[in-house]
């Protein structure tokens, strides 16, 4: 909107107030009085077809263009104070859990760090590297440890090459894991189906007729 009214000329009816008349003026004064009240509600209406109905039925009862911005400008930044907060509350209770996939939980913890940078909350990269470690599930204590032991000081691009590389080990383990127990099941079934098929031949005679056995 701030973009807009600047293209059509109108910003600067958002912080000034209309130029002094009164009864005495002169015509010219009077003709500049007419000209910034024009302007000032065309401004003024610009903004509020800007607004949702149900914000135009709150902000139409304002007096002038200027006084409609500030009461916007106050009702948003109060709001954005409040976004803060909850973007913080968020990143600080923010658990990785081993029942999800990794690399999608750093994604979320990094598009929090992202909604944090945007509201001029300044975290260093270092404290970015360090929370993310902090908050790896409890499966990765190991990792979280020997990363956090490490002296080379390590960024962020570092640290997601070391948790892809960790993660991609960890899938090829399961992979080779789930293997190994697919080929014992398919060895197992295929003994028990021999060990069957020696027991009924075993019961067959030569012909094929029920051996013989002697009775005790």
């Amino acid at each position: 909107m701030l973009f807009y009214l600047t293209t059509l000329g109108l910003v600067r009816f958002l912080t000034k107030d209309a130029p002094p008349s009164d009864e005495e003026s002169d015509k010219e004064n009077l003709m500049a009085v007419d000209v910034w009240k024009n302007s000032n509600y065309l401004c003024w209406n610009y903004v509020l077809n800007g607004l949702c109905d149900t914000l135009y039925r709150v902000f139409y009862v304002t007096k002038s263009a200027k006084e409609l911005w500030k009461t916007l400008d106050w009702k948003y930044k109060t709001e954005n104070a409040g976004s803060e907060k909850f973007v913080v509350g968020r990143f600080l209770d923010y658990v990785m859990v081993d029942t999800k996939p990794l690399m999608s939980q750093v994604h979320e913890l990094q598009v929090l760090i992202q909604e944090l940078l945007a509201e001029w909350m300044f975290l260093n990269e270092a404290f970015q590297v360090a929370a993310m470690i902090e908050k790896l599930p409890p499966s990765w204590g190991d990792l979280r440890n020997y990363l956090k032991n490490k002296r080379k000081k390590m960024d962020m691009e570092a640290l997601f090459g070391e948790l892809r590389i960790e993660n991609d080990n960890r899938r090829s383990d399961r992979r080779s894991m789930k293997a190994r127990v697919n080929a014992n099941v398919v060895e197992h079934k295929s003994s028990s189906k021999n060990k069957k098929k020696l027991g009924k031949s075993s019961k067959l005679g030569s012909k094929g007729g029920i051996s013989k056995q002697a009775k005790f």
